[in-house]
């Protein structure tokens, strides 16, 4: 995760996005000018026929998504999606207000904005910026131009929209059924591949909030995870030191996730 601020600047962020009123998106994204961000880093943009990838490029823009800032607010019109290439999305469901509850993540391997494959403007969720990073953006009205004239495009897409409606199904059994530990190590390991690092910046506040459970369960399963050596956490950061025992630890929904994405979107 490309969080470099210290962890007092994480608290506030946490403090002011999740403690305090949900701000309204003014402005979170600066312009890459001078940037031109690889288009096949997104999976699903990977080896895209040169008339559709021509298409892409013209209609979209390189932008840079700043950590903790909220893209669109729960029943928002969206107007742009986004498609990241090192930044991710983190997609949590509001209720009542007060509580949120992670439910998806969107990054390298995915958009942000998929309804509007569907032709739904609305979105469902809020969208937080979790990691830091550039992102290619479209205006809704070119993407779904895009969608008419770009037949590879649109099938990946429906494939995606698939994929992340498994997902949701399964997270929500998941924080039914399994137990805080096991969703911890999924929970680090969906990030890890987002974030491309073994350093995670993440207070256990932080974490408490994405899995809906008490900051106590958190601790509880971040020490059982570090006593069997899987990750180091000090002050905020955590340390990934055995990705394949962190798989072991983790319950199977994250590994079902992985596989589900591989037979939907192979490798083109």
């Amino acid at each position: 995760m490309k969080i470099t601020d210290g962890l007092s600047a994480v608290d506030i962020e946490m403090r002011q996005t999740f403690i305090m009123p949900f701000a309204r998106f003014v402005q979170t994204e600066k312009h890459m000018s001078d940037i031109s961000p690889d288009i096949n880093t997104n999976k699903l943009l990977t080896a895209l026929p040169d008339t559709e990838r021509d298409a892409f490029l013209a209609a979209c823009e390189p932008v840079e998504l700043t950590f903790g800032n909220v893209l669109l607010q729960p029943g928002d019109a969206i107007t742009h999606v986004y498609f990241p290439i090192d930044s991710f999305i983190s997609l949590i469901a509001v209720i009542d207000g007060d509580n949120h509850l992670e439910v998806a993540m969107a990054g390298r391997e995915g958009m942000f904005g998929i309804s509007l494959v569907l032709g739904i403007e609305q979105e469902p969720l809020l969208a937080l910026v979790q990691g830091a990073g550039a992102a290619l953006r479209i205006n809704a009205d070119s993407f779904q131009r895009l969608l008419r004239e770009s037949p590879v495009l649109h099938h990946r897409l429906q494939r995606y929209l698939y994929v992340v409606m498994s997902q949701l199904a399964r997270t929500a059994a998941c924080n039914h059924f399994h137990k805080i530990e096991p969703r911890l190590a999924r929970w680090l390991l969906m990030t890890q591949d987002r974030a491309g690092t073994q350093h995670l910046q993440l207070t256990h506040e932080f974490l408490a909030m994405m899995l809906g459970v008490r900051r106590a369960g958190i601790t509880l399963a971040a020490t059982a995870l570090q006593a069997r050596g899987l990750i180091r956490y000090h002050r905020g950061e955590i340390r990934v030191l055995d990705r394949e025992g962190l798989i072991e630890a983790s319950c199977a929904c994250y590994t079902k996730d992985r596989l589900l994405y591989s037979d939907m979107l192979p490798a083109w």
